[in-house]
C-alpha cells in the first residue's frame, strides 16, 4: 500500500539551507514550459533518437538547443540532454554532433550511459550526469564514475537505507566530480517504472525488433497476458492484474525519508505525458520538497498533494522499492487511473492584448460557461481557469457549439495555435 505519510512527518525541521533540486521531464515546448511554471529546477528532454524517449514523445532537434537553453538561463532552470540509449558505431556522429552542439549552445548538462558518450563529453568539459541505464547500485561504481561526472542516479531498485549510506560516505570521503564540488545523488521520485531492472529490457526487441534500450519500446509488457501450461494446455487467464505493469513510482508521502536519505536530485518521470500532467506534478514536488525543508511538511499536505496527483495520468500509486518492498505493485487496469481526463474543443484564432480578449474557433464539443478549461502552447505552457461568459457573433452567450468563434476575456497572452479542452471527471 502507498503511504500517506513518512516516519519525519510529525517533526518540527529548520532545513531551510538544503536545496533540493526537482527535475521535471520537457517532451515537448508546451511540456517545458509547463515545467517552468511548474517550479522545476532543471529539465530534461531528448535530442532526435538518442534517448530513451525516441518513441513516445516528439523529442527536440539540433536547432532548438539555443532556443531551449536561452528559455531557461532566462529563468535560472538548468538543461540537460538525455543522450543514454546504447550507442552504436554509426551513431557516433550523431552522438558527436549533439554534445558540441549542446556545448556551443549553452545546455547544462548531457546524461550518459554509453562509455563513448561519457567520455566524449567529458573531454569536451561538458558536465556529464551518469544515468540510470547505468544500474548504480554500490559506492565502489560511484567512485569510479565521479571521475566524469558530478551527478550520479542511482538504480530504481535500492532502498533509502542503501542510497542513505553512499551519500553519508561520499560525505565522509569527499568523494568529488569533475567540478572539483561533492558528487550529487539523484533518484526517480515520480512517475512509471519498468518491470525490468533499472530499465534494461529486451521484451520489445524479441518480440517487435524494436529495442527499449535504444528508446523504440513499444510497452507490450503493459498488456494482458494469459499463462498456457506447455504441458496439458490449460490456459489460465491474469485476472485483474497487468503482471508486467508495475503501479507508478510516488514518494510524496514519504518525501522527509528522501530528503533524509541524503538524495539532492527528485527526478520526475514523464517525457511522452501531456504538459498539464508536467505542470501538476511538478508543482506537487516543488511543494512537498519546499515544505518539508521549512518544517511545514504535514499529513494534510500530503493528502492534498495526492488528490491533485490523481487528476493527471497515472496507473495507481506504490512506493517502489524505497521502504524495503520486495515485490512490485501491479497495475489494476490498462491505462490511467487519472480523476480528471480533458475533452479537445478548438484552436485559437488571435489575441488581442490591448483589451485582453482571446478568440478561438470550436472545432469539436460545445462549451458552457462555468466548465473547467485547460490552454495549452508551445509558449503559453498551461492555463486552466473556468470559463465565465462568452461572446459569439458579437452578442452575449453561455455556450459555443462546434463550428462556432467565440471569444472571451483573458489576461494571459495566448498564441494562434494554442489548443483549448474541457475538464471532466475521468
Amino acid at each position: 500500500m502507498h503511504k500517506v505519510f513518512g516516519n519525519n512527518m510529525t517533526q518540527v525541521t529548520n532545513k531551510v539551507e538544503k536545496k533540493i533540486e526537482v527535475m521535471a521531464p520537457a517532451g515537448s515546448w508546451e511540456a517545458l514550459r509547463a515545467a517552468i511554471q511548474g517550479g522545476a529546477d532543471s529539465v530534461y528532454f531528448g535530442i532526435e533518437q538518442l534517448n530513451m524517449r525516441a518513441r513516445a514523445s516528439s523529442n527536440f532537434t539540433l536547432e532548438d538547443l539555443r532556443e531551449i537553453a536561452e528559455t531557461c538561463n532566462e529563468v535560472g532552470v538548468r538543461t540537460y540532454i538525455t543522450l543514454n540509449t546504447i550507442i552504436y558505431d554509426h551513431d557516433l556522429t550523431l552522438m558527436k554532433s549533439i554534445v558540441d552542439t549542446a556545448k556551443e549552445s549553452g545546455i547544462t548538462a548531457i546524461i550518459a550511459s554509453d562509455q563513448a558518450v561519457i567520455g566524449y563529453a567529458a573531454s569536451k568539459k561538458m558536465e556529464v550526469h551518469i544515468s540510470t541505464q547505468c544500474n548504480v547500485t554500490n559506492l565502489e561504481t560511484v567512485r569510479f564514475f565521479s571521475h566524469f561526472a558530478d551527478v550520479i542516479v542511482l538504480s530504481r531498485e535500492l532502498s533509502l537505507i542503501q542510497v542513505k549510506e553512499i551519500t553519508r560516505t561520499i560525505e565522509k570521503e569527499s568523494i568529488c566530480g569533475p567540478s572539483g564540488e561533492l558528487v550529487q545523488i539523484e533518484i526517480f521520485a515520480h512517475g512509471a517504472l519498468c518491470v525490468a531492472v533499472s530499465g534494461k529490457c529486451y521484451m520489445s526487441l524479441h518480440t517487435n525488433n524494436s529495442s527499449a534500450n535504444r528508446g523504440a519500446c513499444v510497452q507490450n509488457c503493459r498488456k494482458t497476458y494469459t499463462i498456457t501450461d506447455t504441458e496439458t494446455g490449460e490456459q489460465l487467464a491474469i485476472d485483474n492484474e497487468f503482471i508486467m505493469s508495475p503501479k507508478d513510482l510516488c514518494t510524496i508521502g514519504f518525501i522527509d525519508q528522501v530528503i533524509d536519505s541524503g538524495v539532492t536530485v527528485l527526478k520526475l518521470e514523464g517525457r511522452g505525458r501531456a504538459p498539464e500532467y508536467v505542470k501538476t506534478v511538478t508543482e506537487c514536488y516543488r511543494k512537498a520538497a519546499d515544505a518539508y525543508l521549512a518544517g511545514e511538511y504535514t499529513k494534510e499536505l500530503v493528502v492534498e498533494l495526492m488528490t491533485q496527483l490523481e487528476t493527471v495520468y497515472n496507473r495507481g500509486f506504490w512506493d517502489g522499492y524505497y521502504l524495503g518492498q520486495r515485490l512490485g505493485e501491479w497495475a489494476g487496469v490498462h491505462g490511467s487511473k487519472a480523476t480528471k481526463k480533458k475533452i479537445f474543443l478548438g484552436k485559437a484564432i488571435k489575441y488581442y492584448p490591448k483589451i485582453q480578449i482571446a478568440e478561438f474557433q470550436i472545432d469539436a464539443q460545445a462549451l458552457k460557461s462555468g466548465d473547467n478549461i485547460l490552454i495549452t502552447g508551445k509558449t503559453t505552457g498551461v492555463l486552466e481557469f473556468e470559463m465565465g461568459t462568452m461572446r459569439i457573433d458579437d452578442e452575449s452567450r453561455d455556450e459555443a457549439k462546434k463550428g462556432d468563434r467565440m471569444t472571451f476575456p483573458l489576461e494571459t497572452t495566448i498564441r494562434p495555435g494554442d489548443k483549448i479542452y474541457k475538464m471532466i471527471d475521468a
